[in-house]
């Protein structure tokens, strides 16, 4: 008899892979840079980058931290990789032994940037058009001298409401970023865009798009169908079955009681691994049993290490079977929408999370 305890995380490679083609395509006028911040959203820098570099032939990358960059540069040797968060004492190595391409946020980097010139590298200036993160302000770039403007190879910034189309916030960053672009950069190639701004159109896509969280399957234009086909498939096995009859309670301060005589299944799976409890009483886990799928409703609140679900209706379902929790039926976006979040979050807590069992396919 085999017992699994642990989840499995699946992560599609092949699907990522062409998520990224479908978003090159749909800005081919612009080098589609990956993202691969936060170590991929947590399903491996090393192995997507790889991916993608092999495979797509991608060499633009963006990563969060100079230490991430490091850790990607063995699998893209000549690509370009650019740091978000910029450079710094902390960084400082991984940038000259790596040779990565710092992007520039305040005048303060950029002092540090001029003290620490890495020879043949030219930095991204990020500058503010409305988000109000980082970037400089334009009495900052009216503060920079000729030299200055010089030091840098892109422009960029980002957009604060791209995943709604018809935000007013498109427009106005559009137009204001394209105002301080000709007045300081004229000459500069331009990034405006992350996955949600690709959608938006050629005007918004510029000469270098990002791809983070659509290349992850990720819908990031909400307002239209999910052009992405699904990355992640997180499933956990069941420990125990047994019966709940009328009148008992399940799990951590009694928040469901049982209406009628019911039938629980125990599966290896809670917010330790990264699922959100905000999904307690009202989030849903399917099992595929003979051939059919079945919906389990979640009963009580989440714990650690356990989903309690209710499988009264499903016959055969045995010790080992296994709860689908993501996968093509029910995706990340379904789950930030019934737990009151986003995919970003869930994606990268369960990604980064050591628990699960993790193939690749």
């Amino acid at each position: 008899m085999s017992i699994l305890t642990r989840p499995i995380l699946e992560i599609n490679l092949n699907n990522l892979l062409d998520n990224y083609r479908t978003l090159h395509q749909m800005s081919e006028k612009s080098i589609a840079a990956a993202v691969v911040k936060d170590d991929a959203y947590g399903l491996n820098a090393v192995e997507v980058a790889k991916k993608l570099y092999t495979e797509a032939k991608c060499r633009h990358f963006f990563v969060a931290h100079g230490i991430e960059g490091e850790r990607i540069r063995p699998a893209v040797p000549d690509a370009d990789i650019y740091v978000l968060q910029g450079i710094g004492e902390d960084s400082l190595e991984s940038f000259q032994k790596c040779r990565l391409i710092p992007v520039i946020s305040s005048p303060d980097q950029l002092e540090f940037w001029k003290q620490n010139r890495i020879k043949g590298i030219r930095p991204i200036i990020n500058i503010e058009t409305g988000l109000n993160r980082l970037g400089f302000r334009e009495h900052d770039l009216e503060q920079l001298s000729s030299e200055d403007k010089k030091e840098f190879s892109f422009v960029m910034s980002h957009l604060a409401c791209g995943d709604a189309k018809e935000h007013f916030m498109n427009e106005h960053q559009l137009t204001t970023f394209n105002r301080l672009k000709e007045k300081f950069f004229p000459h500069l190639p331009a990034s405006l865009s992350a996955s949600d701004g690709t959608f938006l159109g050629s005007d918004f896509q510029k000469d270098m798009v990002r791809l983070g969280a659509a290349m992850y399957g990720i819908n990031t234009a909400p307002y239209r169908e999910n052009q992405m086909k699904n990355v992640v498939t997180v499933k956990a096995p069941v420990l125990q079955t047994a019966a709940l009859p009328k009148g008992e309670f399940v799990g951590y301060s009694a928040t469901y009681r049982a209406n009628s005589n019911r039938k629980i299944a125990i599966v290896s799976i809670g917010y330790g691994d990264g699922i959100p409890r905000s999904l307690s009483n009202i989030g849903k886990l399917f099992f595929n049993v003979c051939g059919k799928l079945h919906e389990a409703r979640i009963l009580g609140r989440l714990s650690m290490d356990n989903i309690i679900c209710d499988v009264t209706e499903i016959d055969n379902l045995r010790v080992g079977d296994m709860a689908y929790v993501i996968f093509d039926d029910y995706t990340l976006d379904d789950m930030g929408r019934d737990a009151g979040t986003i995919s970003y979050e869930i994606l990268s807590r369960i990604g980064k999370n050591t628990r699960y069992i993790r193939t690749y396919k």
